[in-house]
């Protein structure tokens, strides 16, 4: 910086330091919608989760609204996340988005397995649900687009966590704390670490009932052309159908259709 440059230029004005109760005020609004994306929440109930004014908090749902960002149900004006962030956090490498390069691989996947085929980014240690392709039969499993799932937990999680650099995961274990969902949640570091080792050495990661009871999966990981996790492919089923015998060759497919995504988005 030049010596003779006025330091007092790079500090925030007035009007800088004033916008920034009103970011706060926006981030927190969005994260708390993002935990109630099930019923959705009303601006009073907002306001008081956050013990934020009611009249500020109305302004700043609104303007959200109005950039679509957030929608209102008309029958009793509770508000809910829409996709639009989810579309701006989509992973792209150049002008190619990864949803895009996988739809046609999913839908290959779905028919060869007969179960949703799902793709799934890596989100603050959790697993984002950001496209999908419906399983045809009467009786299956689906997942809500946009929908956080613990890392550990799943199949495709678990493929990403085996593919980051042991630095990265064992900052992951330092944050994150594990919990039991299930009888066979995989809720310790050293159970979590030997499933991690078979995951990488196999190919593939697999869930035997560990975030959910009676629901499988089996899943891989999509990397970039630094070999680092950029998103992960799975097909999921309920546990009845896609079973233990199952899994072997499901997962070689992953693996496959996983090596098809990221050959179209390196391209």
């Amino acid at each position: 910086m030049p010596s003779n440059l006025d330091p007092t230029l790079l500090a925030p004005t007035d009007s800088e330091r004033a916008a920034s109760p009103g970011s706060e005020r926006t981030l927190a609004i969005l994260e708390v919608l993002s935990k109630s994306s099930d019923i959705g929440m009303t601006v009073s109930e907002i306001a008081r989760t956050l013990d934020l004014p009611h009249n500020s908090t109305c302004r700043i749902v609104e303007t959200l609204q109005e950039h679509g960002y957030v929608r209102r149900r008309e029958e009793d004006r509770r508000f809910f996340l829409t996709r639009k962030l989810l579309d701006l956090a989509r992973p792209q490498i150049g002008d190619r988005s990864l949803a895009a390069c996988a739809f046609e691989p999913l839908c290959k996947l779905r028919d060869q397995t007969g179960e949703t085929a799902q793709l799934l980014v890596r989100s603050r240690n959790k697993s984002v649900v950001i496209d999908q392709v419906a399983s045809r039969q009467p009786v299956k499993v689906l997942g809500e687009i946009g929908f956080h799932v613990p890392m550990y937990s799943c199949a495709p999680g678990k493929a990403m966590l085996a593919a980051l650099p042991m630095d990265e995961l064992n900052a992951f274990f330092r944050d994150v704390t594990l919990k039991r969902f299930t009888a066979t949640t995989l809720a310790t570091r050293v159970a979590l670490e030997d499933d991690l080792a078979e995951t990488r050495r196999r190919g593939y990661g697999v869930d035997r009932s560990e975030g959910m009871d009676g629901i499988h999966c089996v899943g891989a990981v999509i990397v970039d052309q630094n070999r680092y996790p950029l998103a992960g492919v799975t097909v999921i089923g309920p546990a009845f159908r896609l079973r233990e015998e199952h899994f072997e060759s499901i997962g070689e497919k992953c693996i496959a259709i996983a090596a098809e995504i990221q050959r179209r988005i390196l391209a």
